[in-house]
């Protein structure tokens, strides 16, 4: 097949085909936050639960754990009380299944003496070694309780730069003081060593067995055990890993991760591709059988109770333009795709609001899936910058000014062709907390007028710049108001975006100046506070608002966490800090979700964030990729999935037939003009001879 950017014998096996146009930086689950790692690790990696794929709301079952955790209040004698007034701490216990098993790896090769094989390499070793699946031999252990208590170990390491280690500090006894003490000189050549220490609230009961013990009520906890934070981590791997030769190949726990879920990491060429094979010893997961809607598709219950994974391998091929992937799909070698602005057209038609797929779409037998996701994009002032940042009165209204200016409704319109929502606080629309029609609105950037949002005008900006200090964008000092926009848009496809973000501060006679950089550059200068403003967004990590709010406690701003903190913009009120501390601590109530109006209303007057917009997505799938379902929370749900790659191959033959007449014309065509010239130059040798 000529045009194919696959090979052709991979066409034809159960291989699933997708893309990423950002590389991810970190696969160690300590450190990995953002979306394009999570996609890799939740394959590899199992925390203790997961989210049910089919149940709408979202709802929590056990992954590894043979039921859910039993929870029980103490009180200060760590006797067992009912009385959450009483209530000094919560203890989580937990038993996790038997007979988990992790992928193969050299770190567990042992030879008949017991001694570990790979964890003295020399060069002469690792020769023809590129990545770990080179080595000769490979082997496995069982899951144990030690490994996931020795990942809570691993963040506490201050110097793992672990983004939740704030969070989980005042939470779980004995973290903090176990951090200090071991943080304090600490040498990660000797990660592994851990293992030798403890921490008084996490104690392990049986082989099977142990407890987390957390101060207070935090009911928020449990949904912190889905995340590949709490994943286990075999101190074998941190051993391997911290061999120095190894090192030097960039092979390590962030390049290549070491778990026991359905796949493993087999290739991480972040220029090129990346590469999943099914984990061989995963034999402790099966398709729901419950769950689903009766609403929905019945037919994604054909595999109930069948042994996961059914796609055996995964091949993700580096797209930085949107165009070529989209055409890719178009020919069938992706199996799905998102929709970008430029194929939109394309791709879906609207009918009075409704979204429906072309003809072309549905020649192509070619499906779609929508869903409001649980998440935000904003833009973000630094707080700690000495122009746009600060809470002087003369501050906000800079900020303000900036927030009605940059439209939001503009931009989703022209770039999101109307795939989104303008955002009035940090709280996302079906999250706890979000308000909606008029008691919803921002107020500092919104009127309400006729029953919906109005954005207040340019001249109201304008007179707020003017109250900031900066009449008609000059400053006290009669200069140009310059500011700095850093963002990771970098490709072709981003030409535009920057453009319409330079029109918006055009509009107060504001000079943007654009500093454009990778994706992983730009989140160190995110979280090293080198930035002035910038845009970023955030997945929901559980359906809960705390974990929006989060985003602007201080306890998490990087300037107060040496750069682990997921508080990009620096935000710091002592109010809305102390706010945050009870709402942490509280079940979803009315008086939860009045003192949570009173956090946003401070948010909304300090503005750290001119709050952008709730997404909407739409992904497109071939017939043949099967069992997919839209659970914006659920981030391991490859191993349910499944490809018909007979199907596959015959679409492909069919959409990829080779136009050959072009070349047999131009043949005849170059045979046509060159004759004339033989003929000539035989005659003419013919006349020589003679």
């Amino acid at each position: 097949m000529w045009n194919s950017p696959h090979h052709i014998d991979l066409l034809a096996k159960n291989v699933l085909f997708s893309s990423f146009s950002s590389p991810p930086k970190h696969l160690d689950p300590v450190i990995s936050y953002n979306e394009n790692e999570w996609v890799f690790n939740s394959q590899v990696y199992e925390p203790l639960l997961q989210y049910s794929y089919f149940n709408i709301p979202y709802q929590l079952e056990p992954l590894t754990l043979s039921k859910m955790p039993t929870i029980t209040f103490l009180d200060s004698s760590n006797n067992e009380t009912k009385n959450s007034a009483d209530t000094s701490y919560t203890r989580y216990s937990f038993k996790i299944k038997e007979n988990i098993y992790y992928q193969p790896h050299p770190a567990f090769a042992m030879n008949m003496k017991g001694n570990y094989i790979f964890h003295n390499l020399i060069e002469q070793d690792i020769k023809k070694i590129k990545t770990p699946t080179d080595f000769n031999t490979k082997a496995t252990r069982k899951l144990k309780v030690d490994d996931y208590i020795y990942a809570i170990k691993r963040m506490a390491i201050k110097q793992n730069n672990s983004p939740i280690l704030a969070s989980m500090k005042p939470l779980i006894i004995g973290l903090e003081s176990y951090s200090r003490k071991v943080s304090k000189a600490f040498d990660l050549k000797e990660d592994y060593r851990l293992k030798n220490y403890t921490i008084s609230g996490v104690k392990k009961i049986s082989a099977t067995e142990f407890t987390i013990l957390v101060k207070g009520v935090y009911p928020q906890f449990i949904y912190w055990l889905s995340m590949n934070f709490f994943a286990p981590i075999p101190w074998e791997a941190i051993a391997f890993y911290d061999q120095q030769i190894l090192k030097e190949k960039n092979i390590s726990l962030d390049t290549y991760p070491v778990g026991t879920g359905a796949y493993l990491l087999a290739e991480n060429n972040p220029n090129k591709q990346i590469r999943l094979l099914a984990n061989p010893n995963y034999n402790h997961g099966f398709y729901p059988s419950t769950g689903l809607s009766k609403d929905a598709d019945q037919s994604l219950l054909d595999d109930a109770g069948k042994p996961l994974p059914f796609i055996k391998e995964v091949i993700y091929s580096l797209e930085k333009e949107s165009v070529p992937a989209w055409n890719k799909f178009l020919q069938g070698f992706y199996d799905a795709s998102g929709v970008s602005s430029g194929s939109f057209d394309q791709a879906i038609s609207l009918n009075a609001g409704n979204m429906s797929l072309t003809e072309q779409m549905k020649d192509k037998d070619i499906s779609f899936i929508s869903v409001i996701e649980p998440s935000i994009f904003y833009f973000g002032f630094n707080m700690a910058d000495e122009v746009v940042g600060g809470y002087s009165v003369k501050q906000q209204k800079l900020r303000q000014a900036l927030s009605i200016a940059i439209n939001y409704e503009e931009y989703i319109s022209i770039f999101l062709n109307g795939r989104g929502v303008a955002a009035q606080s940090p709280i996302p629309q079906g999250i706890f907390g979000n308000l909606s029609g008029e008691q919803g609105v921002n107020t500092f950037v919104y009127d309400w007028k006729n029953n919906h949002t109005q954005r207040k005008s340019i001249a109201t900006a304008k007179q707020l710049l003017a109250e900031a200090g900066f009449e008609n964008g000059i400053d006290k000092d009669g200069k140009p108001l310059v500011l700095n926009f850093d963002t990771p848009l970098t490709g072709p496809d981003s030409k535009a975006i920057l453009n319409w973000f330079r029109k918006q501060f055009k509009k107060l006679n504001i000079e943007l100046i654009i500093r454009a950089t990778d994706y992983n550059r730009f989140q160190d200068k995110v979280r090293t506070a080198q930035v002035q403003m910038f845009s970023w967004g955030w997945n929901a990590d559980y359906p809960d608002p705390e974990n929006f709010l989060f985003l602007l406690a201080g306890v998490n701003a990087p300037i107060n966490t040496s750069g682990a903190g997921v508080n990009g913009a620096n935000y710091d009120n002592p109010q809305f800090n102390k706010m945050f501390k009870q709402v942490k601590q509280m079940k979803s109530s009315p008086a939860r979700q009045q003192l949570i109006n009173k956090m946003v209303e401070i948010v909304r007057e300090d503005a750290p964030w001119a709050f952008g917009f709730y997404p909407k997505e739409l992904a497109l799938k071939h017939s043949w990729y099967k069992n997919v379902w839209a659970n914006p929370l659920a981030n391991n749900t490859l191993k349910y999935k499944k490809i018909n790659a007979e199907q596959r191959m015959q679409a492909i033959k069919v959409w990829n037939k080779p136009i050959t007449w072009p070349l047999w014309l131009l043949l005849f065509f170059s045979i046509f003009a060159i004759y004339p010239l033989i003929k000539a130059y035989k005659n003419k040798q013919q006349k020589v001879i003679k």
